[in-house]
Parts: structure tokens; C-alpha cells; sequence
């Protein structure tokens, strides 16, 4: 976990240093190296049997997740809009 914070700081750093130069290819290079994470995420996903076995299991779990986020979201929205509305209406009379 040091050695993680430790990366991350001396990228801080070198982000200071560099501050004032254009750096144009970096963005490019953070979206190639993205990819190049997912991949090798997917790799390592493949090669665990465990997690292929289980992975009906795992989606619909996701997406009862899922579902009760929307609802969740959704409902919490029509609250709000609903408050704001009342306040509106109150604030005209």
C-alpha cells in the first residue's frame, strides 16, 4: 500500500514539475494504458474458474443491484423535485 501512495505522489510531483510544458501525448498514453488495464483485468477474469462459474450468479445480483439503484434514484428525484415545487408554490402565494 506504500508503494501505491508512493507512486502516486511522485506522479503528483512530477505533474508539478511539468506544469508548465505541453504535454500533448498524455492524454493519449492514460486512454492506451486504460485499455491496456481492462484488458489484462479481463485476462486475469477469464483465467479464475470460480468467477466463470459463478457468473449467472453474479449478473443477477447485478442486477437486482442495478434495479434498486434506478428505483432508488428515481424516487429520490421525484422527492426532491416534489419539495422543490412545494417551496416554489408557497414562496408565490
Amino acid at each position: 500500500m506504500l508503494i501505491i501512495i508512493a507512486i502516486m505522489f511522485a506522479g503528483v510531483l512530477t505533474g508539478y514539475l511539468l506544469r508548465r510544458k505541453k504535454l500533448r501525448f498524455i492524454p493519449t498514453a492514460i486512454t492506451v494504458f486504460i485499455w491496456l488495464l481492462l484488458f489484462l483485468l479481463g485476462i486475469e477474469v477469464g483465467d479464475n474458474e470460480t468467477l466463470i462459474n459463478s457468473l449467472s450468479k453474479l449478473g443477477a445480483e447485478a442486477m437486482i443491484l442495478t434495479l434498486g439503484a434506478v428505483a432508488g434514484s428515481i424516487f429520490l428525484s421525484w422527492l426532491l423535485w416534489y419539495a422543490v415545487n412545494r417551496q416554489q408554490r408557497a414562496d408565490k402565494v
